[in-house]
C-alpha cells in the first residue's frame, strides 16, 4: 500500500501508510500547488456546493458535488468509467470534513457507526492535515489526497472490503482522468509525470480486483450498487486492465453461461472475450 497511501505522511497520517488494506481481522490500531488545470467556464458551470453533516463531529459544512442533470456523458470505459463532457466527476465523490478530517466517499459519507467513530477520531481527527480547496475547482493534486484520507479512514473504521475497493476503483478513474488532461498539453515535461500515474492507477486497480473479489465470497448482494452479474463483468474488465487474464476469462465465461445475465450484459462479455482471446494470440 506505500504508493496508494504514499502522501499521507505530509498529512499527519504517516503510521497509517503500511496499513493492509484488505486484513481479514485488523488488530487494535496502537497509534492514537502542482500542475493546476485550466479553469473552464464549463467545470464551474457543472458543479455546485452542497451541504453536508459529520457523523464524527456533529459540524455542518459544504463541498463542491457535481450536477448530475447538468453533464453529458461522451464515452465509457472497459471498466465502466465515464467520461462527461467538461468535467472529471471522480474529483467531487470524495467528502471530507474540513474540521475533523474525516473523509468518504459520498454514498459511504453518513451513517457510522459509534465504535467506528471511536476508532476514527482516535486515529485520523487528532492527526490529519488536510487542506480543503479554496478554488472555484478542484485541482487533481488536490484530490488525489481526500481519496488517500478516504482510504486511511476506511481501513481505520473498518469498512467493508467493497468500500475499500470502491474507493480504490474511483481513485484509479481519478488517476487516469489526471494522465489524460497532462497529455492533452503535449508537454515532454509532463511524460514523467504521466508515467507515475499510469503505475497508481495500475496498483489502484489491482487493489480495488482484490477488494471486489473478497467482497464477493464474503458479502451479500448487491455489493456497492452491483447485482450479481453487473460485478462479475466489472470483475472480469479490471482483471483485464491489470492483465490477469485467466480471472477475466472465468468470469466472462460465467457470463456467458448465466441464465441471469441479460442480452446487454452477455454482448459486453463477448467483446471483453474477444479483447482478451486477441492478446492472447499476440
Amino acid at each position: 500500500m506505500a504508493g496508494i497511501l504514499s502522501g499521507l505522511k505530509g498529512l499527519g497520517l504517516g503510521e497509517l501508510e503500511n496499513l493492509n488494506l484488505y486484513e481479514e481481522e485488523q488488530k487494535e490500531l496502537t497509534v492514537h500547488n502542482a500542475q493546476k488545470q485550466t479553469i473552464t467556464k464549463e467545470e464551474k458551470d457543472l458543479i455546485y456546493d452542497k451541504s453536508f453533516c459529520c457523523p464524527v463531529c456533529d459540524v455542518k459544512f459544504t463541498s463542491k458535488v457535481m450536477k448530475t442533470g447538468k453533464t453529458r456523458s461522451v464515452s465509457v470505459d472497459l471498466d465502466s468509467r465515464i467520461t462527461y463532457e467538461g468535467i472529471d466527476n471522480n474529483k467531487y465523490e470524495v467528502i471530507v470534513c474540513p474540521e475533523c478530517g474525516y473523509a468518504a466517499m459520498i454514498s459511504y459519507f453518513q451513517p457510522l457507526l459509534n465504535a467506528q467513530i471511536k476508532l476514527l477520531r482516535d486515529n485520523i481527527c487528532n492527526k490529519v492535515n488536510v487542506t480543503i480547496p479554496t478554488g472555484m475547482i478542484y485541482e487533481y493534486e488536490e484530490v488525489i489526497s481526500r481519496y488517500q484520507v478516504a482510504l486511511a479512514c476506511a481501513i481505520v473504521k473498518r469498512g467493508k472490503d467493497s468500500e475499500k475497493a470502491h474507493i480504490c476503483l474511483h481513485f484509479a478513474w481519478l488517476l487516469r482522468g489526471y494522465a489524460e488532461e497532462l497529455q492533452l498539453e503535449d508537454k515532454t515535461t509532463t511524460q514523467e509525470k504521466v508515467t507515475e500515474l499510469k503505475k497508481q492507477e495500475l496498483e489502484c486497480l489491482n487493489k480495488a480486483l482484490e477488494g471486489f473479489l473478497n467482497a464477493r465470497q464474503k458479502e451479500n448482494l448487491p455489493i456497492c450498487g452491483m447485482d450479481q452479474t453487473t460485478l462479475d463483468y466489472e470483475l472480469a474488465a479490471i482483471a483485464y486492465k491489470v492483465g490477469k487474464d485467466k480471472i477475466a476469462a472465468k468470469l466472462v465465461s460465467e457470463l456467458l453461461v448465466s441464465a441471469t445475465a441479460n442480452s446487454r450484459m452477455k454482448d459486453k462479455a463477448r467483446e471483453l472475450k474477444r479483447l482478451i482471446l486477441e492478446r492472447y494470440k499476440k
